[in-house]
């Protein structure tokens, strides 16, 4: 079984990418599993693809095993410049928000613009295998798109996914979290996510 970083402190994200690729050969580890040191990334890229370069390139330099690191942008319709987060999801004015910070900071926006906003995510991702091999991808199969901001939070929160809170499918009209079943979309994601770790690792696993 091959062991890989995911270049990540969220929790939350690394047990939903080990639910994702489960089955897989892989043997995945987050950054608070290390006890070393974990070097900071300065995250200035203009894409997402840029930001998970960054830190996947980082990581690698500093632990020697195969890492890996995801980044997303958020994208509004209809909203002005100054209220794009783009790649800067969680960090507002140059500081990093907490989760509830983000759902009262994105809710004021939504109710700003009518009480529901239009949205959709870029995501990309980054793989850093040895110092001469390196795979990466951006595009919309592992992008969510077409989904609602709303002003109003659901009653129920996931500790490290606090924008789960205040999205909605646009399709159903429903909170995310009300929903039990995963949609379309996300299989979508995690069944091309799955795919881009195959691609990647065929020939050294």
């Amino acid at each position: 079984m091959k062991k890989i970083i995911y270049g990540t402190t969220n929790d939350a994200k690394v047990k939903e990418m080990k639910e994702a690729l489960n089955g897989m050969d892989i043997e995945i580890i987050g950054l608070n599993d290390i006890k070393k040191k974990i070097p900071k990334v300065i995250e200035d890229g203009e894409t997402p693809l840029e930001n998970a370069k960054k830190k996947a390139e980082t990581y690698f330099q500093e632990f020697k095993i195969p890492v890996f690191s995801c980044d997303s942008g958020l994208y509004f319709e209809g909203v002005k410049d100054i209220d794009q987060p783009g790649v800067y999801i969680r960090r507002v004015k140059g500081r990093e928000l907490s989760d509830d910070e983000m759902i009262e900071y994105y809710s004021k926006i939504a109710k700003k613009n009518g009480g529901e906003i239009i949205s959709r995510y870029e995501n990309a991702i980054y793989l850093k295998i040895d110092e001469n091999t390196s795979f990466e991808y951006q595009g919309p199969e592992i992008s969510l798109s077409n989904f609602i901001i709303s002003e109003k939070p659901y009653n129920k929160k996931i500790k490290g996914f606090p924008l789960d809170s205040l999205s909605k499918n646009i399709m159903t009209n429903k909170y995310y979290l009300e929903e039990k079943e995963p949609d379309e979309q996300e299989n979508r994601m995690n069944e091309r996510v799955r795919k881009f770790f195959k691609e990647s690792f065929k020939h050294t696993i």
